[in-house]
């Protein structure tokens, strides 16, 4: 038995934040961001919290899933930005879509978060114990940015991405993870635990601090690497995926990635131009404007590829 998606669905705020816009807040401008991020414009969260943007992608997938509600036996939210410690985002998620039957947790693995959420609900219904998951990836990463940095709050923006996975004979699935704690502190953000609030370095560490030229060479290195091993794990030749799913952070890293894999450009789709940076809702929100755009045929096979904060990388090696 594997988990097939059978549904996708996503949601992004109303408000579009245009490069030129953030020109007002630090010295920069649209044609710098493209040329260094492939980022064009980005959705900035107003009135829309965690838990809603995470309700209403999941809706989206169950319509399209053909699934009700109340058929869902587990509901798992990858996110590091829940608007309330407890309860967690899937239980707020539960309540909003009437899915009286299931159980809910929230994962955080930053901007790996929706594979390493994908990978523990395939891991309940091979086990038997689900039936139908609900996988969401969510992230109000502008409530996390320093806006007078410059580094980063170009990067940044805020959406939700869900697929329903329901339990089916036969199938493909590979799955690997990898975490390096040890080089954590390249790419961090909103410590609680802080010594002297008033202290600016302190006043930072409420904020997400990145090291860019190091999460770019280690985005670089991780991503060939972990596709290979979903390859060789799955006993399969590139040239049989139709596309590689990457995390949405920074077209470079993309680029470099297909380069590095021998794979050409056109397979790695990308939409991060509209979106930014959108952590553990990229990919979901990705698929789902594939799939919605009829790009995706049944037996297509798909590598889903992810890193981020830990530092943390993941990919799957799924059949649509």
């Amino acid at each position: 038995m594997t988990g097939r998606i059978c549904g996708t669905g996503s949601y992004v705020p109303a408000r579009i934040v245009e490069n030129d816009e953030l020109a007002n807040l630090v010295d920069t401008n649209d044609a710098w961001i493209r040329e260094r991020t492939g980022i064009a414009r980005r959705h900035l969260a107003e009135n829309e919290t965690t838990s809603y943007m995470a309700a209403e992608a999941a809706k989206r997938a169950l319509a399209q899933s053909d699934i009700p509600a109340e058929d869902v036996d587990l509901i798992l939210v990858a996110t590091s930005t829940p608007e309330n410690v407890f309860p967690c985002t899937a239980c707020e998620v539960q309540r909003e879509i009437h899915a009286e039957h299931a159980a809910g947790f929230d994962l955080n693995a930053a901007c790996s978060g929706f594979l390493f959420a994908l990978q523990t609900a395939q891991a309940y219904i091979q086990a038997g114990i689900y039936r139908t998951v609900l996988v969401i990836g969510v992230d109000s990463m502008s409530h996390m940015v320093d806006w007078s940095d410059r580094s980063t709050c170009i990067l940044f923006g805020d959406g939700a991405g869900a697929v329903v996975l329901r339990e089916s004979k036969g199938g493909l699935f590979v799955q690997a993870a990898h975490s390096d704690g040890a080089k954590g502190d390249v790419l961090t953000g909103c410590s609680r635990h802080r010594k002297n609030w008033d202290h600016p370095d302190e006043a930072k560490a409420a904020y997400i601090q990145m090291d860019g030229q190091s999460v770019f060479k280690f985005a670089v290195r991780r991503v060939p690497e972990i596709v290979e091993e979903l390859l060789e794990k799955a006993q399969i030749q590139k040239e049989e995926i139709s596309y590689f799913f990457l995390h949405q952070a920074n077209r470079r890293i993309i680029e470099a990635a297909a380069k590095r894999t021998g794979v050409d450009i056109s397979r790695f789709p990308m939409n991060l131009q509209e979106y930014g940076n959108t952590s553990a809702a990229s990919i979901p929100i990705l698929l789902d404007e594939w799939n919605k755009k009829g790009l995706l045929k049944k037996g297509d096979k798909l590598v889903l590829a992810g890193f981020g904060a830990g530092l943390s990388w993941a990919g799957s090696l799924l059949e649509w």
